[in-house]
């Protein structure tokens, strides 16, 4: 439907580093790097402003057995460094695929990418940019999960979108157990009591306090950000 109006003017999309790995162990698959920003890029085209907090798991994933015994906070800015790297890739990717793209970081790496700075994310949103926030919140102990609810609340976003594997929030694995179901929805104070892993705790109560609706969908599903971009029942809605 080319005239379908999109019912989110403004969304943060969640993509964890290992969504980059596509069947590959680790490291960046070209072609699901592709995959991703053409579902991005059709979004954009639709007149949707777009943010991206995007994880570091597939490069960090390498050199973990290295971190083995190592300081929490060293490792977690290791972790905030591959962010970046994931980063500084999609950013390229969308503007080869013609998507204006900037890469803002909460660590200081000026040569490549531009500080995080609010005000600035917000005139790149409004020009029609897809801004890509790397580096989590630059603070150890905090998840992308959390940088994304962080971001997402500061940017006003109407829609935080978390990317995964499954096609949104199941009673059970679905990988397990075939008698597992989907949730169309839940409240943020369901997801945290039964402990289904929707984001982590910290990540979900700063999403219910600020009242910042969430999506969990698959980014492996052709068209599923479009869908729930247009209102459509796709993946699982959380709310208070």
């Amino acid at each position: 439907m080319p005239d379908a109006k999109p019912a989110f003017r403004r969304i943060l999309l969640k993509l964890s580093g290992e969504a980059l790995m596509g069947e590959d162990a680790y490291g960046i698959n070209p072609a699901m790097i592709d995959r991703i920003v053409a579902e991005i890029k059709e979004v954009s085209a639709m007149g949707v402003q777009i943010g991206v907090v995007i994880g570091g798991g597939n490069i960090f994933r390498g050199i973990a057995p290295s971190a083995v015994g190592m300081d929490r906070a060293t490792a977690d800015y290791m972790g905030m460094l591959a962010t970046i790297m994931n980063a500084l890739a999609l950013g390229d990717a969308l503007r080869r695929a013609g998507v204006p793209a900037r890469v803002q970081s909460a660590l200081r790496v000026d040569a490549v990418a531009e500080p995080y700075i609010r005000g600035r994310a917000l005139r790149h949103l409004e020009e029609g940019k897809v801004v890509i926030f790397a580096a989590g919140t630059g603070n150890p102990f905090f998840t992308t999960d959390t940088g994304a609810a962080l971001r997402g609340r500061e940017i006003n976003a109407d829609l935080v979108l978390k990317a995964t594997k499954v096609d949104g929030v199941y009673t059970a694995d679905p990988m397990k157990d075939p008698t597992a179901t989907r949730y169309a929805s839940l409240t943020f104070d369901e997801a945290i009591v039964k402990n289904l892993k929707v984001m982590d705790a910290t990540a979900l109560a700063l999403c219910r306090d600020q009242q910042l609706r969430l999506n969990v969908f698959s980014i492996f599903k052709p068209g599923a950000l479009r869908r729930v971009v247009l209102g459509e029942d796709e993946g699982t809605t959380v709310v208070c």
